[in-house]
């Protein structure tokens, strides 16, 4: 009790010696006669449209981020995990202009950035994997298949099509049921093959279009009407019922189908278009292929503007348009014509994620500091960079990054207990049971352990630090910066008034143990 009791007083006076202060579907856009952009120079366009937004309404943005700052954002956000403490050194310590560029490019050909990437691509196409344990069965597969897309850069279009027409034969089945190779058909199973789950979640994800609210009655504010919702469903009309309990026996497919009853009625609808235009049926074509077309056409500009929306929201934690899935709402102007204009790019860079992550890191607004004031106002400023709570794999792979600790079994276990499914990561909260988790589980207690924990022991017992340099040690490996003058005096002195080496080894480990519980350390900022 003493010994934790100490930990808190630690933790108490580094939580306030820290820095973290806690359109219409119908209207049909082509790109012709638009030149494509390179990053830098589109990213200048976002600069100039959001300065013009600060100015029309007084608003001073925050300053420029500090270099550590920057390092573990973006490290978080194209990697999933702080860097080291060596990297944040070599980081600190580069004087050249161009860093933070080179820092992503590196960041962007790295192997972790695959496994991210990958990561993100599931949980928007997949993301019942996260809540359904039958789901979870053939998530494996699905996902080894995003892996070698990811790896391969096949641009969003190519992912979304492949998902939309993946064959569902007997192999397939033979494939879900086994997990023995990649396949985008657990996509399918996942949605339990129903054309209204298919329906509403191909609207959702892939147009920033919520159609379910029409699938029992017209939708009271959007204007999208029952029948409009059962024809969009009726591009899935052929495919046969799935469970992934029974994924080795698929019936076949009936892909010539291409017409449904709207449950409860007699009416009869056919595939049709969300946007009235007729589908471009053709032989040996299926509904899924012809959805496809349409879906991924350059001509329908909700299928990259959906998609721009929801990754500036994974950057900037907040999307251009709110909700990220609902395009259907109002947005400023500018706002509204930013985002048309970030997609008319995308378009023309074949739709490259890679691309898009170079564009919105080289820009002012992701390049300021998280300490500012808030503006309350009805749209976002993005003058500063919101702080957004850590999602439960960063935390995991971050606290793996700064402790050397392991295990995929801990990691499962973690991802299952810190899993805030429903919440914005700039509304993120944390329980007791996940506080608790972090203040004296094993995991945690193994990893600032003396005895067990890799980074927290190789500090405390290598030879050429000193106290100073043992605590700047444990603070880039933790919080990707040196702490400032006033944290140091005061640890060093907290070491330093210990009698003998074991019990200035033993204030060490609370130091690392109270910087882990800090909120800077689980916050992205």
């Amino acid at each position: 009790m003493k010994r934790l009791a100490a930990r808190l007083a630690i933790y108490a006076v580094l939580a306030t010696a820290g820095r973290v202060d806690a359109a219409d579907l119908h209207r049909q856009r082509g790109d012709a006669g638009t030149k494509a952009m390179n990053a830098r120079a589109l990213a200048a366009r976002i600069d100039g449209v959001l300065a013009g937004r600060w100015a029309d309404h007084g608003i001073r943005p925050a300053a420029v981020a500090e270099d550590g700052e920057f390092l573990r954002r973006a490290s978080l956000d194209l990697i999933g995990k702080i860097p080291t403490a060596a990297e944040a050194r070599d980081f600190l310590d580069d004087p050249s202009q161009g860093k933070r560029a080179t820092l992503v490019e590196r960041l962007l050909d790295s192997p972790a950035y695959v496994t991210r990437a990958t990561e993100l691509w599931r949980q928007l196409l997949l993301p019942e994997a996260e809540t359904e344990d039958q789901a979870r069965q053939v998530a494996g597969s699905f996902e080894a298949w995003l892996r070698r897309k990811v790896a391969e850069e096949a641009g969003y279009d190519q992912i979304v099509r492949e998902v939309l027409t993946a064959k569902l034969d007997g192999r397939n089945a033979e494939v879900l049921a086994n997990r023995v190779e990649p396949s985008p058909a657990a996509y399918f199973v996942a949605k339990e093959g129903k054309p209204e789950n298919l329906a509403s979640g191909a609207a959702r994800v892939f147009l920033g279009i919520r159609l379910e609210c029409a699938q029992c009655h017209n939708h009271p504010f959007a204007g999208w009407k029952r029948e409009q919702f059962w024809g969009f469903a009726a591009f899935f009309a052929g495919v046969p019922s799935l469970a992934p309990a029974d994924a080795g026996t698929l019936p076949p497919e009936t892909a010539s189908r291409r017409e449904l009853t709207i449950p409860g009625t007699k009416k009869v609808v056919v595939a049709a278009h969300l946007d009235g235009s007729p589908p471009a049926w053709r032989p040996r074509a299926d509904g899924r292929d012809v959805l496809a077309d349409w879906i991924t056409a350059s001509e329908n500009t909700y299928f990259s503007r959906a998609f721009v929306n929801r990754v500036w929201a994974r950057f900037f934690g907040v999307g251009l348009i709110e909700p990220v899935d609902d395009l259907d709402q109002d947005a400023p102007p500018e706002l509204a014509g930013l985002l048309d204009e970030l997609a008319g790019q995308f378009r023309l860079h074949g739709y490259d994620l890679k691309y898009l992550i170079r564009v919105l890191t080289a820009t002012r607004a992701y390049n300021l500091s998280s300490a500012a004031g808030s503006v309350e106002l009805t749209a976002p400023m993005f003058a500063s960079m919101p702080v957004r709570g850590l999602s439960p794999g960063q935390l995991f792979d971050s606290l793996t990054q700064a402790t050397g600790a392991n295990g995929e079994e801990a990691r499962a276990r973690f991802l299952d207990l810190f899993a805030n499914r429903d919440e914005r990561a700039t509304e993120a909260q944390t329980t007791i049971l996940q506080a608790l988790t972090m203040m004296n589980g094993s995991h945690v207690a193994s990893a600032t352990s003396l005895e067990t924990g890799e980074v927290l022991g190789a500090v405390v017992k290598a030879p050429f630090l000193d106290t100073p340099g043992r605590i700047e040690t444990l603070y880039l490996a933790t919080l990707t910066r040196r702490p400032t003058p006033k944290e140091l005096s005061l640890l060093v002195r907290y070491v330093e008034t210990r009698k003998g080496p074991d019990d200035r080894a033993k204030a060490l480990a609370d130091i690392f143990w109270a910087v882990l519980n800090g909120p800077e350390f689980h916050l992205n900022h």
